[in-house]
């Protein structure tokens, strides 16, 4: 947003005054009654506070579990019927719950498996093939444990659990339950749904050797199982609970055609679809499961703080390790929920996309970064990393010929954007989404404030659309690089920038394209940007109580909307003091706004600053220092 911002800067959305007067992300569920439980090893001696297993659940705990499910009358369902649900729409009893363990855990057999008999509850056991096959005498690291063969379950056991009619025994692959060397700085990602980087040939997997690679694997699994068991798996749970649309198929291709991940999203069954399962984790308490289980669905506020990636990029490796420790030393410290991450590159500020920090068919590669990157910051601090990107505003360079709205900048400020509309430009943009998706591991998409069409532009086909209909034409464009970047990352949110002017005057979408009722239907989030200087407005509190209001008489929107602070002046070209930031902030707050975020954040140079924005824009349940002994 920074480029963007710095030209339209200039001259405000107040003067562009026209020159004449999805689907859903949230997928409704066929059965949104349908709860999925995952648990990992069960031991007596789970310590309530800090156990080296953040995983493993107490014996007297999960007892406490299934006697709060049977006294409130939750109705524990088989893989046979979820299954049948899926394929066939049958419905599922009330208040249904299927439980699920995972990782072939000795425990299973000696502490579950009587229980699931004592309580009839049905399971299903997800098995790694290569920890049951270990030899003996191999040890390996298993959460924070030495694990030796006796940690894991053996074949007979397993084969007399799934004849018991009790246990369906499903394939959690055979040796994908690990990290694999997922770019050229050696971060270790899930297996199964990340490409392999050879440092070797330095280069990548392609995607059918990819696919060759997880079809291997679980075919080897699924050959197994059904060896020991005489029934082949019907179903995968994917290792870390990622997984990609490219291994679905494999997996569906080989009889798996019912798969599980994790996450606190409402079940969907419906085709083609891998179903979310609520972690068990913390030796919770029946009565915080149950709190858990009845509030799947809540929406949590979300605190985002908005990253530029050419702060950390040097050329000099060791400065730039420099920069990314001092990022991540900043994140982890202040705690927001979520980091949104530039992946393109910009160093000169014009809002254009020239080159990016990630592999890809279309734009030099300023360095290969996004990936490590946001990596670094998912598995050090915490957050879940949005990838930032431009969604019109690219300068191909074998797009010479290709069409745009209006050219290269001119005096008004607008940034270079193509057509939207054109094939080639939806194929190459679209190339470049899916490969950035494919090489990285992002929770979500941010698009850019760049995604806007003036009514002056040079609109082709789209010219004769009423200004609704090219908001719901841009709407359908990104939901297309949304799909794209979905064949990798299934479970991918989305948000999207717009400028407060349309939420202030809703008929400037006959100049932008851009529609808060429109947006909050067609993403998770829709970030505003909440800076009256871009609008040459007087920056009041006045003009941001207002905002909300006009936020908050929208239905849905309060849950659906983050109010996006500006941390720097463009007009000025001066920061804003932090004590204005948070008294912005904290206005908001008061008037009903639940989402917060700022723009840009200068990790550098501690702007702003670290202790004094921390309360305003963490997501801990105590974002303060702790106090001087």
């Amino acid at each position: 947003m920074r480029p963007l911002l710095s030209k339209l800067a200039l001259a405000g959305l107040a003067l562009l005054a026209p020159a004449t007067a999805v689907f859903a992300q949230a997928i409704t569920p066929v059965h949104p009654n349908l709860i999925v439980l995952a648990y990992h090893d069960v031991r007596d001696d789970v310590g309530q506070l800090a156990d080296k297993d953040p995983d493993a659940t107490s014996t007297d705990h999960l007892v406490a579990h299934f006697e709060w499910l049977k006294a409130n009358g939750y109705h524990l369902v088989s893989f046979d019927q979820v299954r049948d649900a899926a394929k066939s729409g049958k419905p599922l009893p009330p208040d249904a719950v299927l439980l699920t363990f995972d990782d072939s855990l000795e425990s299973f057999y000696t502490r579950v498996y009587p229980l699931l008999r004592a309580y009839n509850y049905p399971a299903l056991q997800a098995v790694v093939g290569s920890w049951i096959d270990m030899p003996e005498g191999k040890r390996m690291p298993y959460n924070g444990s030495d694990c030796d063969r006796s940690c894991f379950l053996t074949w007979d056991q397993v084969a007399e659990m799934q004849k018991s009619g009790l246990v369906e025994i499903a394939s959690h692959s055979w040796g994908l339950h690990q990290g694999t060397n997922g770019n050229p700085q050696g971060n270790q990602m899930p297996a199964a749904a990340y490409l392999q980087y050879d440092n070797a040939t330095n280069r990548y997997e392609t995607e059918a050797e990819y696919a060759a690679r997880v079809r291997a694997d679980l075919a080897k699994s699924a050959d197994e199982i059904a060896a020991h068991t005489g029934v082949r798996p019907r179903a995968i749970a994917w290792p870390y609970g990622s997984f990609t649309h490219v291994g679905q198929d494999v997996a569906a291709s080989l009889g798996m055609d019912i798969s599980f991940s994790l996450g606190d999203a409402v079940p969907s069954l419906g085709s083609g679809g891998t179903i979310p399962r609520l972690l068990v984790s913390d030796n919770v308490t029946a009565n915080r499961l149950g709190w858990l289980m009845r509030h799947q669905a809540r929406v949590d506020p979300t605190r985002a703080v908005q990253v530029d990636l050419d702060y950390v990029y040097d050329a000099d490796p060791a400065q730039q390790d420099r920069n990314l420790s001092k990022l991540l030393d900043r994140i982890k410290r202040m705690h927001p929920s979520q980091v949104w991450l530039q992946a393109y590159a910009d160093p000169d500020g014009d809002g254009v996309a020239n080159a990016v920090y990630f592999p890809n068919r279309h734009l030099p590669v300023r360095s290969d970064l996004f990936s490590r990157v946001s990596w670094q910051l998912r598995t050090r601090a915490g957050v879940r990393v949005y990838a930032w990107m431009p969604v019109l505003a690219f300068r191909f360079p074998a797009g010479k010929d290709l069409p745009s709205l209006a050219g290269e900048p001119a005096a008004g400020g607008d940034p270079f954007r193509l057509a939207p509309y054109d094939p080639k430009v939806r194929q190459m943009i679209g190339d470049v989404y899916e490969d950035l998706a494919m090489h990285s591991s992002e929770a979500g998409v941010l698009f850019s404030d760049d995604a806007f069409m003036r009514d002056t532009d040079r609109l082709g086909p789209w010219a004769k659309n009423s200004p609704a209909q090219n908001t719901q034409a841009l709407i359908d464009f990104t939901q297309y690089l949304a799909a794209r970047m979905k064949k990798w990352r299934p479970q991918l949110q989305t948000a999207r920038n717009i400028y407060a002017r349309p939420v202030l005057q809703p008929n400037a979408e006959a100049w932008t394209a851009q529609s808060l009722p429109a947006f909050i239907k067609a993403y998770d989030m829709t970030a505003i940007m909440a800076m009256p200087q871009l609008d040459q407005q007087t920056d009041r509190i006045g003009w941001y109580r207002n905002l909300v209001a006009k936020v908050l008489a929208e239905p849905g929107a309060t849950d659906r909307t983050l109010f996006e602070f500006a941390t720097f002046n463009w007009r000025t070209k001066k920061r804003i003091d932090v004590r204005d930031i948070n008294d912005r902030i904290r206005a908001v707050q008061a008037a009903g706004g639940r989402h917060l975020g700022y723009y840009p954040d200068d990790f550098l140079h501690n702007h702003p600053d670290l202790e004094a924005i921390r309360p305003y824009i963490s997501a801990s349940d105590y974002p303060y220092p702790e106090p001087a002994r």
